[in-house]
């Protein structure tokens, strides 16, 4: 079955041209390792619910893989069919995915804390045939879901539960059973080999804006990515990825999933985030690279505190998804060797931006990086005009990791004739080429004529003692248009906090009296996509009722 795409005879012959790619799969770079580093730890996983942790080398994870891939072709899973998993960061994630590709199948992550609302709909667009589940993570049954999911799902056969008890466990169905004994698999795997422009990894978007979009991405929109962030970043087979966000999402499926692979690296997973847990992580495993959002930072920075000297083989954190406060990055390096890099990217891309291991610590702080090679950006007016440096607009991107159309929705793609993808994002760009973004396209607030710099206040606001989360929306206002609420969440010891006190708190930073909120609301958390973003357009949706 072939997937309809927007990808175009041009977009290829460019891209070839360029060098960005070259149509090797991940299963390729496996077979290398496989060969080259057989008996080096691929994965390490650590479960927090009993402290296990488990380990498997090259030779075992590719022998792994094959057994998988042959057991899912025997199930009937035929090229270009969706397997879809819900999976914690276990090896049978990392397993599932290139068994996957050695078939010609496309593996659809989903993230563990989705329930039947979201995978209801999205497992009947996918028309997932198989969905591989855990039995039981972090007190939930997904056994119990999935299996009541089957039954409203035509398209879906069959549950595989991980650590299952009963008939359809994954143990007993894949892994137990010699599958790769009972047919050709070098016949199977030759005849399903998928091109470099095949779908391989269907993902979901957030739903940061409302309902998500199924992103297509190719082994050479992924891996053009995966090459010169190794290239950037100066990584090599000697480098341990620690990796606690999860796999089923963009950022721990590029660089916890596909970028040891590539690098014939270990990778390090933990199921379930606890900061002190990953320190004892660390010093076991001494990871060089750690990849996570602001709070992962946060937390390990945190941790240093009093447990720096376990933490000192961490030379790099890649740290994306919210602007870096400045105090974040000053506390990391009283306690760690580690060089902080900011980055921007989308499930729609990867990382697209980063700063580079060189450049000054400022600059994690003040921009979100330089584009990687083969990705180009622009800022423009909104007539679509290019907009010299330091001049805030809309945020275009284009180039080789660019992925390849939204599922089933062709119409939604958005990319014009020369290649350029409208990203949502409001940015400026610097003379040296660094991008700061600087909000979302719908973040903008304009009281009475005068636009509010969104991210600014709330990059002065996350330095507030007492605040552990925060975001700016506007509220209607019949005279001004709008009006500044600030939704709040508050660190743990910090029973309250007033408007009085933010104004005061701004007024002391000398931040313009107008682009201060007028309205304050305290919430226990703020609402979030999965992957840790706030999900503003259900505040817009709470301060519109508010005034309503």
């Amino acid at each position: 079955m072939a997937i309809e795409t927007n990808l175009t005879p041009e977009r290829r012959k460019s891209m070839l041209a360029d060098g960005a790619w070259n149509d090797m799969l991940l299963t390729d770079y496996l077979d290398e390792a496989a060969t080259a580093a057989a008996t080096r730890p691929a994965i390490v996983t650590y479960r927090m619910v009993d402290g296990s942790h488990a380990s498997l080398t090259y030779a075992e994870l590719s022998d792994w893989v094959t057994r998988i891939a042959a057991g899912l072709a025997g199930l009937g899973v035929g090229k270009g069919e969706v397997v879809s998993c819900q999976l914690p960061n276990w090896w049978q994630m990392t397993a599932l995915h290139l068994a996957c590709i050695r078939i010609g199948a496309v593996l659809n992550p989903l993230m563990p804390i989705f329930r039947e609302h979201e995978l209801r709909f999205m497992l009947a667009q996918a028309e997932s045939k198989v969905f591989v589940v855990p039995g039981v993570f972090r007190g939930f049954d997904h056994a119990a879901m999935a299996r009541g999911l089957k039954t409203e799902l035509p398209n879906l056969e069959q549950v595989l539960v991980v650590d299952g008890q009963d008939a359809d466990s994954f143990e007993s169905i894949l892994l137990e059973r010699a599958w790769e004994q009972e047919t050709d698999t070098a016949t199977l795997f030759s005849d399903r080999r998928p091109g470099g422009d095949d779908v391989v990894q269907l993902l979901y978007t957030s739903g940061t804006t409302g309902k998500p979009k199924g992103v297509m991405h190719t082994s050479n929109t992924l891996m053009s990515h995966i090459r010169p962030f190794a290239t950037r970043l100066g990584l090599g087979n000697d480098d341990t990825v620690f990796m606690p966000s999860p796999l089923a999402h963009q950022l721990g499926f590029l660089y916890g999933l596909m970028l040891p692979i590539y690098l014939k690296a270990t990778a390090v997973l933990q199921d379930t985030w606890k900061p002190a847990e990953a320190v004892d992580i660390i010093r076991a495993e001494r990871p060089s690279l750690m990849l996570g959002s602001t709070p992962f930072l946060a937390d390990i920075a945190e941790q240093a505190e009093t447990h720096g000297p376990d933490l000192q083989s961490l030379k790099l954190f890649m740290c994306a998804g919210a602007p870096i406060p400045s105090p974040l990055v000053e506390k990391a390096a009283r306690n760690l060797p580690t060089r902080i890099i900011s980055a921007w990217g989308m499930t729609e891309n990867g990382a697209v931006t980063t700063t580079r291991p060189g450049d000054d610590p400022s600059r994690a702080v003040h921009t979100d990086g330089l584009p990687l090679p083969f990705m180009e950006l622009k800022v423009t007016d909104l007539e679509g005009n290019p907009l010299p440096p330091g001049e805030e607009g809309p945020l275009y991107v284009r180039g080789a990791s660019l992925f390849v159309g939204y599922f089933k929705q062709p119409e939604l793609y958005g990319v014009d004739a020369e290649g350029w993808f409208p990203t949502g994002d409001l940015a400026r760009l610097d003379e040296q080429g660094y991008v700061r973004i600087t909000g979302r396209s719908k973040d903008v607030v304009i009281r009475g004529g005068e636009n509010i710099p969104i991210v600014d206040i709330e990059n002065a606001l996350y330095q507030h003692p007492a605040i552990q989360a925060v975001a700016l929306v506007g509220r209607p206002d019949e005279r001004l248009g709008e009006r500044l609420c600030a939704y709040v969440a508050l660190k743990e010891g910090h029973e309250s906090l007033t408007l009085d006190e933010i104004t005061a708190f701004l007024t002391e930073r000398q931040v313009t009296r107008q682009y201060q909120p007028e309205f304050l609301e305290v919430l226990d958390e703020l609402p979030r996509t999965p992957s840790g973003k706030i999900q503003k357009f259900k505040l817009r949706e709470q301060t519109t009722q508010s005034t309503s």
